[in-house]
């Protein structure tokens, strides 16, 4: 299988089923010098890790994250990381049903359409527990960023009909977004968190599910990042969060609205303030010409509902037989709450991996001048 790695200068691929012993990932390219211990990365990985309330999956897993390279006496050596997880909750009799049967909504018949065999415990590879290396390796690049003064923050903007008012997250700053998204369903409203608990609970009621909506916020990225042609800051966000499974589309600043603005609505003014460039407003989403202008940038995801739910369908198996199927198992009812940190962690490689490759786009950069 190829396609398990994502950037170039900060490289990161992942590895590992849902239902194997463990899954992690290796990092190449992580600069030497930076402190990096399993307590660091565990709050990120927390954030994501399953059974934490209600709205999640009853999976228990503690998702400890371990260290097996690259790290010496508390500080990276600039060798590849390798990080692991362990499984240590699998009930992979749940799927026994699914050996022959493709799952609706699931990657089931095209993973037996491309490979002829697959692991039909979980979903295998394309299962969402993938995603825990990837905020394993997120949290490296995030406490890199970090260092630098560039600083994410992802959340929740909506689930099912309930949405955040207009404007309600950008009235809050980062600190308050992350204590504010500190509930089930990490939404940064108190009252549209408890709507949103409650539509959830009428899903799960009903045997059904909801799809929803991430927004991540980054601050601190100075103008100049990104390649202008085929690896465009823009670009490189989309495909880093459109490799996410359920995400279904992608959004920069206005996003989709831009298409109904005009021009003149639609254009960042900006002016010179204390001798560096201001800008009014931010449709563009910090990203122009597929270059960051050092504004915000906003990103959201679009999440499909969870495929997996408990109500009988209509679907084949291997035999190409027409059957119904009711799957069994623990699912998330929603995908987004546990999500957020996952588009949070990948937008985090990309930007870093971009950040690394800036530096030779001048002599001035290489010398150090």
């Amino acid at each position: 299988m190829s396609g398990s790695s994502f950037g170039k200068l900060f490289r990161v691929t992942t590895w590992g089923e849902s239902h194997g012993p463990a899954l992690g990932c290796v990092i190449d390219g992580c600069p030497a010098g930076l402190r990096l211990s399993p307590e660091l990365l565990q709050p990120m990985l927390d954030r994501r890790k399953p059974g934490t309330s209600s709205a999640t999956t009853a999976r228990k897993e503690d998702d400890l994250v371990e260290i097996l390279s690259g790290v010496f006496e508390g500080f990276t050596t600039g060798t590849p990381i390798s990080l692991l997880i362990r499984n240590t909750s699998q009930i992979s009799k749940d799927y026994g049903n699914l050996a022959d049967t493709y799952r609706p909504g699931h990657a089931d018949y095209c993973y037996d359409a491309k490979y002829g065999i697959r692991d039909y415990r979980g979903g295998g590879r394309s299962s969402g527990r993938e995603t825990a290396a990837r905020v394993a390796a997120g949290a490296v690049a995030s406490l890199i960023l970090e260092e630098l003064g560039i600083r994410l923050r992802a959340y929740t903007t909506a689930i099912g009909s309930v949405t955040l008012p207009e404007g309600f997250a950008a009235s809050l700053s980062l600190k308050e977004l992350a204590a504010a998204s500190a509930n089930p369903v990490c939404m940064p409203s108190a009252e549209e968190a408890a709507k949103a608990l409650a539509l959830v609970e009428e899903a799960r009621s009903e045997k059904d599910s909801l799809g929803g909506v991430a927004e991540c916020r980054i601050e601190g990225v100075p103008a100049g990042i990104g390649e202008p042609v085929f690896d465009k800051l823009d670009a490189v966000l989309g495909q880093a969060v459109f490799s996410i499974g359920g995400v279904k589309a992608v959004e920069i600043g206005d996003g989709i609205a831009a298409a109904k603005a005009r021009g003149s609505e639609n254009n960042d003014c900006s002016h010179m303030e204390n001798g560096k460039v201001v800008f009014e407003t931010n449709h563009a989403g910090g990203i122009l010409g597929g270059i960051s202008n050092g504004a915000p940038i906003l990103l959201r995801a679009h999440f499909k509902p969870t495929p997996s739910i408990f109500r009988e369908q209509k679907t084949v198996n291997k035999n190409g037989e027409d059957t119904l199927l009711t799957i069994a198992g623990r699912h998330d009812p929603v995908i987004v709450p546990r999500a957020v940190v996952v588009v949070e962690s990948m937008c985090a490689i990309a930007l870093l991996d971009l950040l690394l490759e800036n530096n030779g786009s001048r002599m001035d950069r290489l010398s150090g001048r």
